[in-house]
């Protein structure tokens, strides 16, 4: 009976319901802030149980809005619950919900993308890396025109083991665009396959849960949404820099329909561009006539080894950028720049 009335008490009170919030406080989605709400309760505790259990658990939750998925971490019994949300017209709403559960819920007025979460927790929550995920989760249903940019973040975060990620393997649960959710998860051969499915991969074990049709958010989105579940791998599968392999990822899949060997070419400046294209080929032993959709991480993980091997020979490789070197000698021909000139341009080096 004890244990019951623990459990009990760990709900929320009676509250007005999401909608009814709405109407009191004259909320309206944003459209220039990608703003749906999702009211459903049932489908709000449908993607906090993708999380797992929280009882007890340390709650991130990015974005809350009106709070439809915060009632339903908090009825999930988490023990600690932050919300960053950034537009203002949400927190009274928030404040009100932050009052009827017994002190369980933190709000910070702020942007996702700037706010120091590795400051928002106890350190004693702590787990390290080897061991499994500390009781902290990320859970959010995230706008459109942040997921994409947010989720890069967290990836190199979770590569640099910082943020979020200072406390260990912390999971999380999160909602994108369908096609998105699609990318992150495709598998080799794919026609989703894509660099947010390399980046997320070699860094996650990453699952798509289930899709929420469009028709359950208000406003109606033009586009379902998946919901994703992510938990950092002890071992990366690719043991180089964040931004090493990113560059490398984003340079294959920038001609994903040619060859591989395509993208591979513009990571070097033109005068040596087809010696280290040839030269990284080989050392990774990756078919150069393979499409991007086909490689593999450990393709990726052959072709990364490679390039930082030859960044290590040529440390201004890695500064180069081929849409630079294309800038300036546009503007080489538009201004008459004689060729030693152009080759003079700190901002072009030239590593070969």
């Amino acid at each position: 009976m004890a244990a019951s009335r623990k459990v009990g008490s760990l709900r929320l009170p009676p509250l007005p319901t999401v909608g009814e919030l709405i109407k009191l406080y004259n909320l309206r989605a944003e459209k220039q802030l990608s703003q749906n709400f999702l009211l459903d309760l049932k489908l709000t505790d449908k993607i906090v149980r993708q999380a797992g259990s929280l009882t007890g658990a340390h709650v991130c939750e990015v974005g809350p809005g009106p709070g439809g998925l915060t009632r339903s971490i908090l009825n999930a019994e988490a023990a600690d619950v932050l919300v960053v949300e950034k537009d203002s017209r949400f927190i009274p709403g928030l404040k009100l919900l932050s009052e009827a559960s017994a002190g369980r819920l933190r709000i910070v007025h702020g942007d996702i993308l700037t706010y120091r979460m590795d400051r928002g927790f106890p350190p004693a929550i702590s787990k390290a890396w080897e061991e499994d995920p500390p009781n902290l989760h990320i859970i959010g249903n995230l706008p459109f025109n942040v997921s994409t940019p947010l989720i890069i973040k967290w990836l190199e975060n979770i590569a640099d083991r910082t943020g979020p990620f200072t406390f260990g393997r912390a999971r999380l649960t999160l909602t994108f665009q369908k096609e998105v959710a699609e990318r992150l998860t495709a598998s080799t051969g794919s026609r989703q396959r894509s660099r947010l499915s390399i980046m997320a991969q070699y860094l996650c074990t990453v699952k798509k849960r289930f899709v929420i049709p469009g028709r359950a958010f208000v406003p109606k989105p033009e586009v379902d949404v998946g919901v994703v579940h992510f938990t950092p791998l002890v071992k990366p599968q690719i043991q180089q820099p964040f931004k090493l392999v990113e560059k490398v990822v984003r340079n294959v899949f920038q001609f994903r329909r040619k060859h591989c060997h395509k993208g591979i070419r513009m990571l070097f400046p033109e005068a040596c561009r087809l010696e280290l294209t040839e030269e990284m080929m080989q050392r990774a032993d990756v078919d150069p006539v393979l499409r991007p959709t086909e490689l593999t991480i450990p393709h990726i993980r052959a072709l990364s080894d490679a390039y930082a091997h030859l960044c290590a020979n040529d440390p201004s490789l890695f500064s180069y950028d081929f849409r630079e070197e294309l800038r300036l000698k546009h503007l080489g021909r538009n201004h008459h720049t004689s060729v030693d000139a152009f080759k003079e341009m700190p901002s072009a080096p030239q590593p070969c």
